[in-house]
């Protein structure tokens, strides 16, 4: 029996299929500690996909719930803007607004605009001295007791003339 153990020891058949079955153990086990890993990895993904996705539902929530508010004090200040667009005053104010941002865009975009408007406008400065100094009628309130247009007209203010 002892020569049968020691024939088998050197027979290299069996030395190869020791060495083979050795390393393929040592490959199965390598292979079950990386799936153990792997599958880890995977848990931990899930987890924090799962934890990016709350948190990206929530955001979205509160945009939308943002969204929502401003657009009801958009309507809020809508409705308060047309009904302070209901007194006179208020009118003559946006009115006024109006012409200002006409004025500016104007003067930045028409190469000959600006020396007109200032020679306009002193003619209209004048005027208006002249009146609250008694030395004219107040022409802006006969043309509206009258209700026809003041004594020059835009084309009149363009051409320099009067």
């Amino acid at each position: 029996m002892v020569s049968n153990v020691m024939e088998f020891f050197n027979d290299h058949f069996y030395w190869g299929l020791g060495i083979g079955a050795g390393l393929g153990l040592i490959v199965i086990v390598f292979g079950i500690i990386r799936l153990w890993e792997t599958k880890g990895e995977v848990k931990r993904l899930k987890r924090h996909l799962a934890d990016k996705l709350e948190l990206e539902a929530d955001a979205t929530g509160r945009l939308r719930q943002d969204l929502q508010e401003l657009k009801q004090q958009n309507e809020n200040l809508r409705v308060k803007v047309a009904s302070l667009n209901q007194f006179p005053d208020k009118r003559l104010q946006r009115e006024l607004e109006i012409y200002a941002r006409a004025e500016r865009y104007m003067v930045s975009s028409s190469p000959g605009f600006p020396a007109v408007w200032e020679e306009a406008k002193k003619s209209a400065i004048g005027d208006l001295e002249q009146e609250e100094n008694g030395r004219s009628l107040p022409k802006r309130v006969f043309n509206a007791l009258l209700n026809r247009p003041s004594s020059r007209s835009p084309d009149q203010l363009h051409d320099g003339g009067g």
